[in-house]
């Protein structure tokens, strides 16, 4: 027998139920479970523990994206396999089974790994300044072949304003595709759906329900897929989401201290970390904070500990120890309060954002911005603003797609912290292996393809 693990974003034991009948009965078929999420629990590091079994202490994944301090650069949302350290788990299971192989599909950090088949997305960047929506394949013409027989990849509704279930929906039937044709031992599916209303509107928005059911309709028939064919399934998650009510703006508090250093660029402000005193790479519910000049450290330590709305100041040395984590992480954690997250701004003034600041661009901005599930609700005729910049960009004319909304209070939902309630917990279905953290999650999934592979027998360390 061969396994199947669904990485249902944003799954939590809180919204079982109901609404998430087939899910539900699957976990009371099968078992459930919660866990202590990763620290941070973001996506980056919490795929990386589960992929690798160890903590950011070994694989180095501090958060979806760090300071390089070599570069002088903020780096978001990196694609290499490369950067994750340790034995991965499809390794491990190949050097255990003749014949074994594995799918990789849209999980993080899927390029060049040593996974059989994988699939992420990767937009083309030509010369002349355009993104072109696309996939990126191991092998290649797999992607060729998934978009004659499912067409494009609807990037849009991947992230961005447009985020939604058809995304999901894709990468499910891709799932398949990959079953039908090459049958692999382990499959890895990542779902994000429950990611863009969870972080939009919050776990307590009304119209939740309704996107809890298009989710479990989804799951549920890639679940009847998998078993029909003699495949069992894991369901697990990377966190859960927590409601927000505040957001945190480090950066403009070390701007009033001095510490950072500011450029103008044809009349925006950008953030020159390389030059600044101290400053604030934010994800979510935690925020890497590089001090350049090590005469403040004190002194910023202390200001973090007494700002509204952080809730812990940690050290990465001793949250992790000597090694690829603290070489890479902040030299100081800060953790907000569960209902606070910490935004990358940086400016004083709407006018003297930056460029990037009102549009989709996830690798420029110094930190996440959730606000990029919006559409500025200050745009009168937001659907007359993007044919526009369709027609532009058709016509080979570059611009801004200036939708995003500058106003962080409307963010409702939001995650990183690995101190939560149980029902905010990730969780685990599909099997009674006990797990207490990501890296036991990693564990488990190992245990459920030796023993399916052994007929009950069989585990790797």
């Amino acid at each position: 027998m061969r396994v199947a693990v669904i990485n249902l974003v944003g799954l939590s034991e809180s919204l079982l139920g109901p609404h998430l009948s087939g899910l539900t009965a699957f976990a009371a078929r099968h078992g459930q479970q919660s866990y202590t999420p990763a620290f941070p629990a973001v996506t980056c590091t919490a795929q990386s523990s589960l992929t690798t079994g160890a903590s950011p202490a070994r694989h180095g994944i501090v958060a979806n994206g760090w300071y390089d301090r070599e570069s002088a650069e903020v780096r978001f949302w990196k694609q290499s396999n490369l950067l994750v350290r340790g034995e991965k788990l499809w390794d491990k299971l190949r050097r255990e089974i003749p014949g074994f192989t594995c799918a990789k599909l849209f999980w993080w950090y899927n390029m060049y790994s040593s996974a059989d088949f994988s699939i992420t997305p990767r937009p083309l960047y030509p010369a002349d300044g355009r993104k072109v929506f696309d996939i990126h394949t191991q092998p290649m013409s797999l992607r060729d072949q998934l978009k004659r027989d499912l067409g494009e990849f609807p990037f849009r509704a991947f992230w961005g304003p447009a985020a939604g279930i058809e995304s999901s929906e894709w990468i499910a039937s891709s799932a398949r595709w990959v079953e039908e044709h090459h049958s692999p031992t382990l499959s890895l599916v990542y779902l994000p759906h429950l990611d863009y209303p969870l972080q939009k509107d919050g776990p307590l928005a009304p119209t939740l329900p309704e996107e809890l059911e298009k989710i479990d309709q989804t799951a549920s028939d890639l679940i009847n897929f998998y078993e029909s064919r003699g495949v069992r399934v894991l369901v697990l998650s990377e966190y859960g989401i927590s409601s927000v009510t505040r957001p945190v703006h480090l950066n403009r508090l070390f701007r009033e201290k001095g510490w950072l250093l500011l450029k103008n660029e044809l009349g925006r402000e950008t953030l020159d970390a390389g030059g600044s005193r101290a400053f604030a790479v934010a994800d979510h519910q935690v925020a890497h904070v590089y001090v350049n000049d090590p005469s403040i450290r004190g002194e910023v330590r202390d200001m973090l500990e007494k700002t509204p709305g952080v809730d812990e100041v940690r050290t990465s040395l001793e949250t992790w120890g000597s090694g690829i984590a603290t070489e890479r992480a902040g030299d100081f954690i800060a953790v907000a309060k569960p209902d606070a997250w910490f935004s990358y701004y940086f400016w004083d003034d709407d006018a003297l954002a930056p460029d990037y600041a009102r549009t989709l661009d996830i690798h420029r901005k110094p930190g996440y911005d959730p606000c990029e599930l919006f559409i500025d609700p200050a745009l009168k005729f937001p659907k007359l603003t993007i044919a526009k910049f369709l027609l532009r960009k058709k016509l080979g004319l570059r611009g801004l797609l200036e939708i995003v909304p500058l106003d962080a209070s409307l963010v409702k939902g939001s995650h990183g912290r690995d101190h939560v309630p149980v029902s905010e917990r990730p969780v685990l279905l599909g099997t009674r292996f006990p797990v207490a953290t990501a890296e036991d999650v990693h564990h488990a999934i190992l245990d459920a393809v030796m023993r399916s592979e052994a007929g009950g027998l069989g585990s790797v360390g």
